[in-house]
């Protein structure tokens, strides 16, 4: 029977590195603001209703969450409010909801970045929920039911993605079809509470 994978964000860039990675072995679903399965990450609603529709999954992939990049003398406390509504607890709900529609032995993997162990300017919001993300990564390994396991994958840049290299001088640029063989070693692993670095 053919595994499935649901990917929540396969339509951005990061998601697209996923899918391309997984679907010779799985069936892909895919879920987005703009897919057919609709969702919207800071209404838990709306993650219940896609959990609903999907159905029983052996793994979960978010490959989205949005924050602001500004001068830490510029961000509003509704700055920081907003990344961590959409990135962390985004993410955060999206397993918590999920645990009852993945599969024995499933997996979740999250997305972070490399802004949890590196800092650039404008990054505060950045780095604050990738760090917490990494965290909670590290939290939930050891408590999740019927083995399932959670791991996170934390890119630096990409190389497809020119329009953010001006803010990441002197980061290695890393590929896309490198970060979608971290989503599959994390979802065909057997690790879990791992940060997948690449670059």
């Amino acid at each position: 029977m053919t595994r499935k994978v649901l990917i929540v964000g396969a339509n951005g860039l990061l998601g697209s590195g996923a899918v391309t990675a997984l679907a010779d072995r799985f069936e892909i679903i895919t879920a987005s603001r703009s897919d057919e399965i609709s969702v919207d990450l800071t209404n838990p609603k709306s993650i219940a209703d896609m959990y609903t529709k999907v159905g029983k999954v052996d793994a979960v992939i978010c490959a989205t969450g949005k924050v602001p990049f500004k001068s830490i003398t510029e961000l509003t406390l509704a700055d920081y409010e907003s990344g961590i509504d959409d990135k962390v607890l985004g993410q955060v709900e999206l397993v918590r909801q999920g645990i009852d529609f993945v599969n024995d032995g499933g997996s979740f993997t999250l997305t972070t970045g490399i802004l949890a162990r590196a800092a650039i300017p404008t990054g505060a919001v950045a780095s604050l929920a990738n760090g917490a993300l990494e965290s909670f990564v590290l939290a939930a390994a050891i408590e999740l039911p019927r083995g399932i396991r959670i791991n996170a994958v934390s890119p630096s840049v990409l190389v497809e993605a020119p329009g953010y290299h001006s803010y990441f001088p002197g980061f290695e640029q890393v590929t896309l079809a490198a970060v979608g063989v971290a989503y599959a070693q994390s979802v065909e692993g057997s690790g879990t509470g791992k940060i997948i670095k690449v670059g």
